[in-house]
Formats: structure tokens, C-alpha cells, sequence
């Protein structure tokens, strides 16, 4: 357990935190068999697709032949077991990816059915669900999109799927919990909902939002039978170190289709200088393995940790985890507040700053978000989020040494007691 020399946390609650990472042991030894399996797959793919100092110089202007760049999409395709990947520093978000590919691979009159619910909050206005007619969404293109509900206990409507999927030129997966209570789903999830769409609508394009799942399991949705993938590189596959980008992966002839989307048809992969950022993709992608298992740490203890606190926490202790997140049930916005400017309080960076709530763009209801973090907005690094709505759940993400992630826990804990907001 940590020495108390730096962080002055009450008594009570650094024994309760020491048990609570006893009580973890089975589950850490599980992330790190999974860790040095992603390491040697991460290892070999750079092994393989001969990755040299030469990768790493940056190119301007149209950015032909970059080496490092072409490179980059080889080592990205093999690890995630896709044909083809399209991994750059210019991708602003997932939302951004996500976005690019969906307009990448639909045409007017297609018809989009998300298999998993409603997607998240950032793209109900590039779908067309919120937002105003005109702005340039897929509805405006006339792109038929419609959800299907999952079940009572969280999971996907097998049933249902084989019924509403048929013909639809796309059927979309959201593996992370987004703001909800609901379970993130893992592969072996993802694969039985592939299986599904693939017995009524083999032709089918199946794309899944990756992100928050990358490398949390020994295998990627494209391992199963996805189409597409996509991701965003300040969340998992940036390793805390890539300072923006996003990747999209799969089949071949669909990344070429969003390739011309992200920059023009005719051109696609071909263009785009990388600004001297492809080192810090490359180093990104190679730390990942570790650093998700790091912040898959953090999320458990802070799962272990909050239900021995009484509040109920997703994933629970039993369930099989497919992203990094725990969403923690605090009951009420004084509570809610007060962990997140905990956890701002446990950040290297703008540990001073106080988070309050405020009408974030993309995001209906206010949003109160602690982030302090060496890139912006890196949900890999220790951060917490919450909309100021029922169920007054956080959030939480990252942690990219276990240490600090755990101290940025117990720190978002002690703030509750100091407020009086709970007992030990």
C-alpha cells in the first residue's frame, strides 16, 4: 500500500483501500497475462512490418511517400487483424473517425441500424437524431437510420437482430458503455452479433466503435468477423503519448472508401503529410498493452474499492470487462461533484483547478468532467465524467501508471469525507 508521506488520506481509508487491492489480486494477475499478450503481438507487428528510425521524420505539404505513415497502417492492421487501416494524427476524435466512416460507406437511401441502442451522445447530431435539418448530417443525405433497444439485462436482442437487420447496408456495434449503465460488451459479445447478421444479411457491412476497448482483450472485433473498426488514439492505442489521432480498421475496400472521405476521392491514403507526429504514434501504439492493463487496474480497484463504500458500481466484480471504464452510481450531484474534483485533485497536471458543470459541446445535459492530463482531453489518462442527470454516475477512465490512478481514487474518496458527504 502506499507510504502516506505525500497524500495525507485518513486512516480508515487507507486500510479499506489496502484490502480492497488484496481482494483484486486474481483479477490484476488476469490484466497482466493479457498485457504481455498484446505486448508480443504489438512487438512482433513492428518486427515484422520492419519499423526503422526512418518511420519516424514527418513529411509536409502533400505528404507523399511517407514512409513512416504507410508504415504505421501496416503495424495498426496486423495488430488489430484487420486487411487495411487508416491511422492518422489529423482525425480530431473517435467522434471524428466514427463519422468518417460511417459517411465513407453510405449512400443515399442506405439504411443504418445501431444493433446496440442509441450510440453516444457525439454522434446523435452527425446521425441526424438531434440537431437541426441542414447541417449536414446523415439524415440530411437521406440515410435511413433506425436503433434497436437491448435487452432488460443489458445485452444485445439476438432475435431481434436477425429481424430488422436484413438489407441494411450497415448494422452498428458501440462496445463501450457510452453514458449508460449498461454492460460494455467483449468480443466473444461482439462475435455472436456478427454471427447474427451474417445468417440473414451476409452482405451486410458490420462496424463497430472501438473505443475504450483496444487491447483490454487478447482479441479485436475485426478478429471476429467485423468489417470496420475505429478508435481514437488519445484513448487506448495512443498509450498516453500519442498527442491526437484516430484509426480507422478492416476490410480493404472499405478503409479506401473513408480514406476519400477523410481526404478526397481519387487521393484517399495517398495524401496527408504527418508533421513530424508519426514517432509518437508509433511509441503510443507500443506502450499501449501496458498501459490499458494500468488503467484497467485502476478501474477495478475503484470498482472493488466504491462497492465496499456501498455504491454500486459497473462492471461488477464477476462480470468480464471489454473497456476501461467502471461507472460508479454516487445518487445525487453533491456527491457526483465532489468525486470528480477528487479525482482533478489527483491529476498531474491542473491539480489546482476545480471542475464545475457546463454545457459541453456534442452533449445534451451539462456535463462535469475532471481531466488533468499531458494531452487534452486523453481519456487513457485518469479522468472522470459524468452528465448532471439521473443516475448521478461517474465515469471513470484511464490511469496510466496504476499509482497514480489509485491515488487519483483514494483522492476523489478522502474529498467525500472532508465534505461529509460519507462515513467510514
Amino acid at each position: 500500500m502506499i507510504v502516506n508521506n505525500y497524500f495525507k488520506f485518513d486512516f480508515k481509508l487507507l486500510e479499506l483501500a489496502a484490502k480492497a487491492e488484496q481482494e483484486c489480486k486474481e483479477e490484476f494477475a488476469n490484466i497482466d497475462e493479457i498485457a504481455e499478450y498484446n505486448g508480443a503481438k504489438v512487438l512482433s507487428a513492428f518486427i515484422n512490418n520492419k519499423v526503422s528510425e526512418s518511420c519516424f521524420y514527418g513529411s509536409s505539404g502533400y505528404g507523399y511517400g511517407d514512409v513512416g505513415r504507410d508504415t504505421l497502417d501496416r503495424v495498426y492492421s496486423e495488430v488489430l487483424g484487420a486487411e487495411d487501416a487508416l491511422v492518422r494524427h489529423n482525425f480530431v476524435s473517435g467522434t471524428h473517425a466514427l463519422s468518417v466512416a460511417l459517411f465513407g460507406v453510405l449512400r443515399s437511401g442506405d439504411r443504418f441500424v445501431s444493433i446496440t441502442g442509441k450510440p453516444y451522445d457525439t454522434l446523435e447530431e452527425v446521425i441526424g437524431i438531434s440537431g437541426y435539418d441542414g447541417n449536414g448530417s446523415l439524415k440530411d443525405f437521406g440515410i435511413i437510420y433506425s436503433q434497436m433497444d437491448l435487452l432488460e439485462n443489458g445485452q444485445a436482442d439476438i432475435d431481434s437482430i436477425k429481424k430488422v437487420v436484413k438489407g441494411a447496408k450497415v448494422a452498428y456495434i458501440q462496445k463501450s458503455r457510452g453514458y449508460s449503465l449498461r454492460p460494455s460488451f467483449t468480443t466473444d459479445d461482439i462475435a455472436e452479433m456478427v454471427k447474427a447478421v451474417r445468417e440473414v444479411s451476409p452482405d451486410t457491412i458490420v462496424i463497430v466503435d472501438n473505443c475504450y476497448g483496444e487491447f483490454v482483450e487478447k482479441r479485436e472485433p475485426t478478429d471476429v468477423g467485423a468489417d470496420l473498426i475505429i478508435g481514437s488514439l488519445i484513448k487506448n492505442p495512443g498509450g498516453g503519448i500519442a498527442q491526437t489521432g484516430g484509426y480507422i480498421a478492416g476490410r480493404k475496400d472499405l478503409v479506401e472508401l473513408c480514406s476519400y472521405r477523410l481526404t478526397c476521392v481519387g487521393m484517399g491514403k495517398e495524401v496527408g503529410c504527418t508533421l513530424n507526429q508519426n514517432k509518437e504514434m508509433f511509441m503510443g501504439l507500443f506502450f499501449a498493452p501496458d498501459v490499458v492493463a494500468n488503467a484497467v487496474k485502476t478501474a477495478t480497484f475503484a470498482m472493488r474499492l466504491f462497492t465496499m463504500l456501498g455504491f454500486e458500481c459497473f462492471p461488477k466484480q464477476d462480470e468480464k470487462r471489454g473497456d476501461i471504464i467502471t461507472a460508479i452510481r454516487l445518487g445525487n450531484e453533491d456527491l457526483l461533484t465532489a468525486f470528480c474534483q477528487g479525482i482533478q485533485k489527483g491529476a498531474p497536471i491542473d491539480s489546482f483547478v476545480t471542475p464545475e458543470a457546463w454545457d459541453m459541446p456534442g452533449y445534451e445535459s451539462k456535463v462535469i468532467m475532471a481531466a488533468g492530463a499531458f494531452n487534452m482531453g486523453a481519456s487513457i489518462e485518469l479522468s472522470a465524467d459524468a452528465p448532471i442527470r439521473e443516475p448521478y454516475a461517474a465515469w471513470l477512465q484511464g490511469g496510466i501508471t496504476y499509482t497514480s490512478g489509485k491515488i487519483g481514487i483514494m483522492l476523489a474518496v478522502q474529498e467525500m469525507l472532508n465534505r461529509e458527504l460519507i462515513k467510514l
